[in-house]
């Protein structure tokens, strides 16, 4: 089944110290091409969600956004400086001594002075991290791969119903192209009696010509290998790889085909379905730009 080069996810997780938010989006593009906005102090993961995500998209402009919150100040190391207290704590209790000042120093008071407490971020576990926001981003990638399955579900039967279009605007084609040249001869014919009158008319000469224009306009081949792309066609879009580049070269040979068809023909309802074909040949051409 094809999927869609388009694409929408989004899932966000709370765990017992982080809350993790993960969005993907993806356009059109000939190649993969990952892109990721994430705080400078998680840039460890960068290349961890690149692996993650190649292995799932094989084309498209796919940009992340990653956001990680810890909870209730997790993050934080909160730490006494016993040395500094202990000195603080003798230099009172001398100043009191010389002073003759009352003995009033508590706990509190002594953790208002400067230093005595010392805060710090805690170290990242890279390795617990990563499985918490790998964990989030594959649901995000599920919603995601979603999103495009049914997009490129759609594309599928809208192609389906191009391509039955031009089966049976071919089989037109094939049973017009033999009136044609009946059509020829009977003018040519005609236009010879006009001429000569009442002389003699070479009936072998008139069938030489009818066969030469038979020859130059014959389009069998061309009808016969566009049947055989939109055959082929109906069988990569059952397939479920990425079938992008298939669709691209084969849409490419149809509207070489048709355009051979159309330089053969002087004919003019074969001239407006070859315009058709063209048409709708392009129709298919923008669609298939949107496929993995």
């Amino acid at each position: 089944m094809p999927k869609s080069m388009t694409g929408y996810g989004r899932a966000s997780k709370s765990f017992d110290t982080y809350e993790i938010t993960v969005e993907v989006r993806s356009v059109n593009h000939r190649f993969f091409e990952f892109s990721t906005r994430i705080s400078r102090q998680y840039s460890f993961l960068e290349d961890k969600l690149k692996s993650l995500f190649a292995s799932k998209i094989n084309r498209g402009k796919v940009e992340t956004y990653v956001s990680i919150n810890r909870i209730n100040g997790s993050d934080c190391v909160v730490e006494v400086n016993a040395e500094l207290a202990n000195n603080y704590v003798s230099a009172l209790r001398n100043a009191n001594e010389q002073l003759g000042l009352k003995d009033d120093l508590t706990l509190s008071q002594l953790f208002r002075m400067s230093d005595v407490f010392t805060v710090s971020k805690s170290e990242i576990d890279e390795d617990e991290l990563w499985s918490l926001v790998s964990e989030t981003a594959n649901e995000a990638l599920d919603s995601f791969i979603a999103m495009r399955t049914a997009e490129g579900e759609r594309l599928k039967d809208d192609i389906l119903s191009k391509l039955d279009f031009i089966e049976d605007t071919v089989t037109q084609i094939e049973t017009r192209s033999p009136d044609v040249t009946k059509e020829y001869r009977t003018k040519l014919y005609t236009r010879l009696c006009d001429i000569l009158g009442d002389k003699n008319i070479d009936e072998s000469r008139i069938l030489t010509e009818a066969a030469i224009f038979a020859d130059k306009t014959a389009v069998d081949e061309e009808t016969v290998r566009l049947r055989s792309h939109i055959a082929q066609y109906r069988e990569l879009l059952q397939l479920n790889e990425p079938i992008g580049k298939k669709l691209d070269f084969l849409v490419q040979e149809m509207n070489r085909e048709v355009n051979t068809t159309g330089s053969k023909c002087s004919d003019l309802t074969i001239t407006r379905m070859v315009v058709d074909l063209k048409s709708t040949i392009e129709k298919i051409r923008e669609q298939i730009q949107n496929i993995e």
